[in-house]
């Protein structure tokens, strides 16, 4: 049976103001890029720390590469970069490389000074002193230096400019055919996903909404434009986000069917699939419910 990257069933995580995840089925396969997408709160970075063995789960179960969380030998086979980018102010960028070769049985020197020679770094500078994105750039380093064979990204481009994401997505890229590295990473940068994500995972309200091959995503929707009067000959029950603009209306539907009517119809793009789901109106919960998830 092929690996997989991340397998949950029934997965939540529950804090003292409610459910951060509740009921979450997922299958991420082995080799896959993975982008984690939804609006601020949904549960993303859970989820991420749960598959690092970060936080244990309240409900369900998680098994990473196979094994359940909190393997021992997971440790060494899995990285995650979280969002607070956690360094030791204190060391420089060169004794930060050496406690990351040092601690780990298997390391890529070349690949970790690759990365950060590409952002000009001075080995001496001490990590307290940099920018966010600099620091940024040393995680980086750090977690593929270890040639890990699943890197979880928690919004890992968030505070680096074009150029840099340009050159960090390459060198992600690249490790990824090469070593056949599962990477999972969040973002909220929706057109830096769109050609490098090949799996797609949508949280919204702490439930997974959308999860996938991408390609068998987008062949399952469809981006409708025409007149505004047209909107209401749509079945509901297909029907994801529907907007007017003008004189005109744009639906995104669920369907790999031709729609009848004046609409014009196309597959959607990456970004045109996500924005219609985070614009959709969620699902209304019930406050009393002790089972809902924490808003």
């Amino acid at each position: 049976m092929q690996e997989t990257a991340l397998e949950a069933t029934g997965l939540g995580r529950k804090y003292r103001n409610g459910w951060a995840l509740r009921g979450c089925d997922v299958t991420v396969p082995a080799g896959r890029i993975c982008g984690v997408v939804g609006s601020n709160g949904a549960g993303k970075s859970t989820l991420l720390s749960l598959a690092a063995g970060q936080l244990k789960p309240t409900e369900g179960r998680l098994r990473v590469l196979g094994a359940e969380i909190g393997t021992p030998e997971l440790r060494a086979r899995v990285a995650y970069v979280p969002q607070d980018k956690p360094l030791y102010p204190g060391l420089t960028v060169a004794e930060t490389l050496r406690m990351g070769r040092e601690l780990n049985q298997v390391w890529d020197e070349r690949l970790a000074q690759q990365i950060v020679e590409q952002g000009e770094l001075n080995p001496k500078a001490r990590i307290g002193s940099l920018s966010g994105g600099q620091r940024t750039r040393v995680c980086l380093a750090l977690a593929l230096g270890k040639l890990p064979d699943l890197l979880l990204l928690d919004e890992p481009m968030a505070d680096l400019d074009p150029l840099a994401r340009h050159q960090l997505m390459g060198t992600l890229m690249s490790t990824a055919a090469e070593r056949g590295t599962s990477i999972v990473l969040s973002s909220h940068i929706l057109p830096e996903l769109d050609g490098v994500i090949d799996h797609l995972l949508l949280v919204q309200g702490g439930r997974i909404q959308l999860t996938g091959d991408l390609e068998e995503i987008l062949d399952g929707h469809r981006l409708l434009t025409g007149p505004a009067s047209q909107g209401s000959v749509l079945p509901a029950e297909t029907v994801v986000e529907q907007r007017v603009s003008g004189r005109r209306a744009i639906a995104l539907v669920r369907t790999d069917e031709p729609v009848d009517g004046s609409w014009e119809s196309e597959r959607p793009s990456l970004e045109d699939l996500l924005l219609g789901y985070l614009r959709a109106p969620a699902n209304p919960h019930d406050p009393n419910d002790p089972n809902e998830v924490a808003a």
